[in-house]
């Protein structure tokens, strides 16, 4: 699927219509006006980018015909699990196939009687041998009234005589851009703001009471405008001519998926801003975060990509070591760029690091995998993930975002704060970032990384690349705060008890009180408890996922507790130590007694 061929004269032609949605149906359309004389090949994507996991989107293809220019059918056949080939003809070759869309996700398709939404990895039949060649998409509403007022959001370019937002023809300059550009359809709420000359659009569907979209303007343009001027400080110019923010608002829901122009996110719609709460909420907060993450994607993995990616191959994985600098820098910067805008303060930033601080170093994988390794494996155990995982892997996005962090305090204690992270990202995007897509630039190769570094800054971060990056080693976030006038510490109750005891287990909350990850080295895996046991009773009392802090609070570390658990069908009765309390999330202080301690930190929080 990466083959390249940018002569052919005439375009790809793709239709979609949303044709039964309450079976969630898509019916597409493709006609190839000049194929392959030996006879066609046609392939889905096997993943999208940006979701490094293997998904198998052509399971989603219900029915499939191919029919030469005369409209007679001809024969296909598919060749695996992904790839269709078509019988030689003449002339143009149309396929006509069904696509069941219902994935209430950023990553593939969905449709109903209420919204339609669809990224074309999903949908749209790749023609091996014409991926260069551009395509043009008609995108149809479905039939009968009751979806008059739907219409159409995506980043991608209006063809001539469609309005934009309207159904009709949609350009691609090649298949790369087409699947790069997801469509949303149906009613929703439409808002916008211009940052620094770009239009940026924002489209919100589902069902949201009293939302705020001038709140929500206001706040996404301070965001866009501050990462637009980290990567062009002088030119303050974006690297897209529109953006599009799309998201479904849900009951319970978090996600997100970055693309060139656009990203589409899912979030509780208890999270969008309330018109007359002016207060910024926890929800408000995280959804902010998530669209400032997506965003800066449009520079960081969009652009800025990894020698593996340049291009993507969709028919299978595609591995790199990267993906701690790709993601894990992305999550760095998310919600710095958050205090950066002036949304959150530095007590608020300082929280969000300490709640980071404390999910890595609970987990005990993160001495037994680097980020490094953590990336490659990310086809197979991070995306993956079993109950296992916390005692296996590190997240490269949750420690990616930690030696993100300690890369720019070392950068900026080594050089009296005259250089940050921000440049090295600035030489990435001057490098490799900025002329991408008009074929200039190349992925950053993994044997590059180090180098580059030095260049951007002057520092030598050796030690970090080694213990930090490629090794296991626990981040000196201590000594790197200290020059900063930060202390660090465990965030343990202050109302003068010792905290309540751990079993060294995660519970699903619940009626059933059943353990969803036992801790290597915790009381429950020494008493020979294991992951999927259902705990009924704590001294004779019943417990359930509800209660069990409650029960546990009544104890203090060291106590030893009787535990009868079911394994299956089998009751099991053992002896617990308890541990004592988890540490989930660290304190961040900030000392004002030294002046220079406090401008230096001003002044990595302020950019």
């Amino acid at each position: 699927m990466t083959s390249l061929n940018a002569s052919m004269s005439q375009p790809v032609r793709y239709s979609i219509v949303p044709k039964n949605p309450a079976a969630h149906i898509f019916e597409v359309t493709l006609t190839v006006g000049e194929p392959d004389p030996a006879g066609q090949r046609f392939l889905l994507p096997v993943w999208i980018p940006g979701s490094y996991m293997i998904r198998e989107f052509a399971r989603n293809i219900v029915t499939l015909q191919a029919f030469n220019a005369a409209g007679r059918r001809i024969a296909i056949e598919k060749t695996d699990k992904h790839a269709w080939q078509a019988a030689p003809s003449d002339g143009p070759i149309t396929l006509r196939y069904e696509v069941y869309a219902w994935d209430m996700s950023v990553r593939a398709a969905h449709l109903d009687d209420t919204v339609g939404f669809f990224n074309g990895t999903s949908v749209f039949l790749a023609v091996e041998g014409q991926s260069g060649a551009p395509c043009v998409v008609d995108i149809q509403p479905p039939a009968g009234g009751a979806h008059r007022n739907w219409r159409v959001a995506t980043a991608l370019g209006e063809s001539r005589g469609t309005k934009r937002y309207g159904f009709g023809s949609y350009e691609a300059a090649n298949y790369d851009e087409l699947v790069d550009h997801p469509v949303t359809l149906g009613e929703f709420a439409l808002g916008g703001f211009t940052a620094h000359g770009v239009k940026h659009d924002i489209v919100i569907s589902g069902r949201v009471v009293a939302l705020d979209m001038r709140r929500l303007e206001a706040d996404l343009k301070r965001v866009c405008e501050a990462q637009i001027a980290l990567f062009e400080p002088r030119t303050k110019k974006a690297p897209m001519d529109r953006y599009v923010f799309m998201t479904v608002a849900v009951t319970d829901g978090y996600g997100g998926l970055e693309h060139r122009a656009s990203t589409a996110l899912i979030c509780n719609r208890g999270d969008l801003p309330v018109q007359g709460r002016p207060e910024m909420s926890d929800g408000y907060r995280t959804y902010l975060g998530l669209c400032s993450h997506e965003y800066f994607h449009t520079w960081n993995v969009k652009r800025i990509k990894p020698a593996a990616f340049a291009p993507y191959d969709l028919s299978q994985e595609n591995y790199t070591s990267l993906l701690w600098l790709f993601e894990g820098f992305t999550s760095y910067y998310d919600d710095l760029m958050l205090v950066r805008s002036g949304l959150i303060t530095a007590s608020d930033y300082f929280s969000l690091l300490g709640k980071t601080i404390g999910g890595v170093l609970r987990g005990s994988g993160r001495l037994k995998q680097s980020v490094a390794q953590s990336s490659f494996d990310a086809w197979v155990k991070y995306y993956r993930a079993d109950e296992n995982a916390p005692n296996a892997i590190v997240s490269y996005y949750q420690k990616g975002s930690l030696i993100a962090l300690a890369f720019d305090l070392s950068i900026r204690a080594q050089t009296d704060n005259r250089k940050s992270l921000d440049d090295v990202m600035r030489l990435l995007w001057q490098r490799y970032g900025r002329d991408f897509y008009s074929g200039k630039a190349r992925g950053i190769r993994e044997d590059e990384v180090d180098a580059l570094f030095a260049e951007a800054t002057g520092a030598d971060l050796r030690t970090l690349f080694r213990d930090g990056v490629r090794g296991t080693r626990d981040l000196p976030l201590d000594a790197l705060f200290e020059p900063f006038g930060i202390a660090l510490a465990p965030d343990l109750p202050t109302n003068g008890t010792a905290g309540k005891p751990s079993i060294g287990a995660r519970v699903r909350g619940g009626a059933d009180c059943t353990l969803a990850v036992v801790h290597d080295g915790g009381a429950a895996q020494k008493a020979g408890l294991s992951a999927g046991d259902v705990l009924v009773a704590i001294d004779g009392l019943r417990v359930t996922g509800s209660n069990l802090d409650g029960l546990l609070s009544r104890y203090v570390p060291g106590a030893k507790i009787e535990i009868h658990a079911f394994r299956r069908d089998e009751l099991r009765r053992t002896e617990l130590k308890l541990d004592a309390p988890e540490v989930s999330r660290y304190q961040l202080s900030a000392m004002d007694g030294r002046s220079p301690s406090k401008q230096w930190r001003e002044r990595w929080l302020k950019g």
